[in-house]
């Protein structure tokens, strides 16, 4: 059974994006950041290939 492996690179770039995105709220709207905890920790764990 072969097994589909995705992209690291998209999978970086969407963790440094999610995890740019946390920044931004967490300055300028800290109440609502952990919205992007999700993605965040998704992608860093994607990336690093531990899924």
């Amino acid at each position: 059974m072969a097994e589909a492996k995705s992209s690291r690179g998209l999978d970086w770039i969407l963790f440094l994006v999610s995890l740019a995105a946390c920044i931004f709220m967490l300055i300028f709207v800290n109440e609502w950041f952990w919205v992007t905890l999700p993605f965040l920790f998704t992608y860093m764990v994607k990336a690093f290939d531990w899924l």
